[in-house]
């Protein structure tokens, strides 16, 4: 590693030790270590703000509460630059130099892949607060457990309100990563269930694919569009068709509509556009603690919590949770004891099968309609009925 990509994670280190209070360095009891890499550059930086806030947000509350089973926390975040092949080096480095007592993830799937192998090696449990993509779980491990709904489930209530909506025929483009190639999957099979037409299902590489996806697009004229990836993408690809002035009549994005800086990115193009997401910063939601995690957030943040926030903060609400059932910081007991749960975080159920998979917890659908996002589905926790534009030009 290089002298200043030392001197990046001496710095966050640093900043996040500074974190823990001078009443807490001086407490009797050794800390509690906590570590996990978080993405203060690259594709990920937006997703991975909310995480990072969260994390240290639980950390104040926890020390402030005494800490764990009497002991302060002492969060370790290190920058993996929304880079897989910085993740292991890093999960490595806090598991044997830094021998932290606990680890948390990262952001997405594929960083969540590679750091889930090291935690696994070494038998650390590691709730994955933002990875839904179904590869994670299909490889037989014992330690990782899922907080969001998978991927393969994102699409179901917007593709549900399509047909409902008369809409007909749809496309689904998706970036060639593990999470989007699931979320398409899923996607394609509930169209096939709801009787929609997939006249277009193509994966890209790269944006350099775009212009000719957009024209692909408009040459058929289909009414409905699912676009899968991560948000840089998403941003790219909106922008490429407004400047192509054209629109289906309704379409959806993975991720990026769920961010509380959408509109502000894409502009009044933002109205309309559905996305998925795994719960909202809306105080009328009933979850417990969920109010007082909202205003929390936004005063260590500057920010509205986005769903990826609050997946973090759960995850450490369940590892507290457990820790104090079981009196134990032994990764075997805390494993066992997450498989039992049936419970509730800010953001939902939380309750996972044999696999570590999340199957208590299901998405809901958000639409921008007049600068404000509006939860459109399911009907129970509806903001805003859904709008589409049901007229073809």
């Amino acid at each position: 590693m290089n002298h200043s990509g030392f001197k990046t994670i001496f710095l966050i280190v640093f900043f996040v030790s500074a974190f823990i209070t001078v009443s807490l360095c001086q407490a009797g009891k050794e800390a509690l270590r906590m570590g996990a890499t978080v993405s203060l550059e690259g594709k990920y930086t937006e997703t991975s703000f909310m995480i990072r806030n969260a994390y240290k947000l639980w950390v104040e509350q926890v020390n402030k509460r005494g800490g764990l089973l009497g002991r302060p926390v002492k969060l370790i975040l290190y920058d993996d630059k929304s880079n897989k092949d910085r993740v292991r080096p890093l999960y490595e480095k806090l598991i044997t130099q830094d021998r932290v007592d606990l680890v948390l993830a990262p952001y997405g799937t594929p960083l969540t892949l590679v750091a889930s192998e090291v935690t696994e090696r070494h038998g650390y449990v590691m709730v994955a607060c933002a990875a839904a993509g179904e590869q994670i779980w299909e490889r037989g491990y014992r330690y990782v457990f899922g907080m969001h709904a998978l991927s393969k489930r994102y699409f179901i209530g917007y593709l549900d309100l399509v047909a409902r909506n008369g809409i007909e025929s749809m496309a689904i483009l998706f970036e060639k990563t593990p999470f989007n190639i699931t979320a398409a999957r899923g996607a394609q099979q509930w169209a096939d269930r709801f009787g929609l037409r997939v006249d277009i299902n193509q994966g890209f590489e790269s944006p350099q694919e775009f212009p000719g996806l957009v024209q692909q697009l408009k040459a058929k004229n289909v009414g409905g569009l699912v676009f899968s990836a991560y948000p840089p993408e998403c941003y790219t690809f909106i922008g490429l068709m407004e400047k192509a002035g054209y629109r289906p009549q309704t379409m959806a994005f993975s991720i990026a509509p769920a961010l509380p800086g959408f509109h502000r990115r894409v502009g009044t193009y933002a109205d309309g556009i559905f996305g998925p997401s795994q719960w909202e910063a809306d105080k009328r939601i009933p979850f417990p603690g969920t109010v007082n995690f909202i205003d929390a957030f936004i005063r260590v943040s500057g920010k509205v919590p986005s769903y990826h926030a609050g997946g973090a903060y759960g995850s450490c609400q369940i590892l507290e949770k457990v820790i104090i059932r079981t009196r134990s910081f032994d990764h075997e007991n805390i494993m066992n004891a997450i498989h039992t749960l049936d419970t509730v975080t800010v953001t939902g159920r939380f309750k996972v099968d044999h696999a570590g998979r999340q199957i208590g917890h299901n998405p809901i659908i958000i639409q921008w309609q007049n600068g404000k996002k509006e939860i459109v589905y399911p009907a129970q926790m509806m903001t805003s009925q859904p709008q589409f534009n049901t007229s073809k030009d």
